[in-house]
């Protein structure tokens, strides 16, 4: 008998991952391959973070702290909240998920951009929510219509700053602006996973709507700057009231003690977040104007990745790629996201590229 499944659910395409490095080399023969697919931090953990990992090894028959006390804490004391508003979750992406479960009723509507992070439309509809969806403006989040776009059955407002994938942010003025117009009982969630890499002094201190009591949710990661991608762990700085709620549908141990251990210790490592702020910095301007010399128009990025629209069908593009050896992301039509990656992995990618476009 066919299985009985809801059309919400029924609808919903599995989220894809870049293809793992080992398989690429083991489908098409081809040694060394590099992946600039999922915005990883090229340099890897903080060796302060790998140093505590062998150590935390021998107590995993051992359940984590379900509180993760001395992690919250931690991130307390350096953004100046108490430690009943921070929350942690298996990546930030958790978070996302327990947001829309504890504050979305079927039918309630959750507003977000059309090209942002995938999670939020898969978590509203997973929710039996409506996901009001407006278009960017010239590659940016276009505030003024999403707060025009809320109506009484909102309940959450994403932006994803900076965004992905584009790589663009919306400023400080343009955040004080919706928050202005954002009726109260919307929460309006920050999702600034790429925050560690930002450049702009015009980016938004989106903290400071937390402190002022506001329904705003900050969500940041270990994912990206601090190169924690695979074990999993983000966190949410907001109000008590939501982290309560929060906190009753979260499940116990939902972050891992490896994954907290390393994070302490990585919070604690500045030199190895400048390091790798830094080499971002200098690669991307180097990435970006290799792709201008190839005709292309990438833009404003102040995260670790670039977006380019390629000209012509992007997955052809991405898939002659794949047989140089170089993974990156296609997202729709012409337009592809390539991570910055180490300065040899760079020079492979503008090679590959280059060799691509001249076979046409």
């Amino acid at each position: 008998m066919p299985l009985k499944v809801h059309p919400d659910i029924a609808s919903l395409v599995p989220y894809l991952p870049g293809k793992p490095i080992d398989e690429l080399e083991r489908e098409l023969g081809i040694p060394r391959a590099v992946k600039l697919a999922s915005n990883e931090n090229p340099l890897g953990p903080s060796p302060k973070a790998l140093a505590v990992l062998a150590e935390a090894a021998g107590t995993l028959n051992r359940y984590p702290d379900g509180g993760a006390h001395r992690l919250r804490a931690a991130l307390a004391d350096r953004y100046k909240v108490a430690a009943d508003q921070v929350i942690l979750g298996n990546g930030s992406d958790e978070i996302i998920g327990l947001l829309v479960r504890a504050f979305l009723t079927p039918g309630d509507e959750a507003v977000m951009a059309d090209q942002t992070f995938v999670i939020y439309k898969m978590e509203v509809t997973a929710a039996h929510g409506a996901s009001v969806v407006v278009p960017l403006k010239n590659g940016r989040h276009d505030l003024p219509a999403m707060a025009e776009a809320v109506t009484p059955r909102t309940r959450l407002l994403f932006v994803c700053n900076p965004n992905n994938p584009t790589g663009t942010m919306v400023t400080a003025a343009e955040a004080d602006e919706l928050m202005a117009r954002v009726p109260e009982d919307v929460i309006v969630v920050f999702d600034e996973a790429y925050y560690e890499y930002v450049q702009s002094r015009e980016f938004p201190d989106s903290l400071r709507y937390v402190k002022q009591g506001r329904n705003a949710v900050v969500l940041r990661t270990f994912s990206k700057i601090y190169g924690l991608a695979g074990l999993r762990i983000g966190y949410g700085l907001t109000t008590r009231e939501i982290t309560g709620y929060l906190n009753r549908i979260r499940p116990p141990f939902n972050a891992n003690s490896l994954a907290q251990k390393a994070a302490l210790a990585a919070l604690e490592d500045e030199e190895h977040v400048a390091q790798s702020r830094a080499m971002n910095q200098t690669e991307m301007a180097r990435v970006r104007s290799g792709l201008v010399a190839l005709g292309f128009q990438p833009l404003p990025s102040e995260a670790n990745f670039l977006y380019f629209d390629v000209g012509r069908d992007g997955r052809t593009v991405f898939d002659a790629l794949l047989r140089e050896g170089v993974i990156i992301r296609h997202i729709e039509g012409p337009m592809l996201r390539v991570t910055i990656g180490l300065p040899e992995e760079n020079t492979r990618l503008l090679d590959a590229l280059k060799a691509v476009l001249r076979r046409g």
